[in-house]
């Protein structure tokens, strides 16, 4: 597979990871994407800022706004890759239940 990147990578930083639960920092320029991945865990999303996430599935792509502190939750399974649709700098807090 090549290695090339249309897109820049969105930049995690892994808060806490421990027996229970990991916490997830997520980081998006304009444009940038989490690449494809499908979920392992169930896990939480906090939104820290406005989110304009491009979300692109195997149905297709949807965009959805995410208000800074709209919590939101999903199962284990659910696969995707995540980009920032905006014009402004993203970023959004994963909690991953173990």
């Amino acid at each position: 597979m090549s290695q090339f990147r249309a897109r820049p990578p969105a930049m995690p930083t892994v808060l806490l990871d421990d027996a229970v639960v990991r916490v997830t920092r997520w980081d998006f320029e304009p444009g940038a994407d989490t690449g494809h991945h499908v979920h392992g865990l169930g896990y939480v999303v906090v939104p820290m800022t406005d989110c304009d996430f491009l979300i692109e599935e195997e149905a297709g792509e949807r965009r959805v706004h995410s208000k800074t502190g709209a919590v939101y939750r999903r199962e284990a399974g659910v696969a995707h890759n995540v980009v920032n649709g905006g014009d402004k700098p993203m970023s959004f807090i994963e909690i991953e239940y173990k």
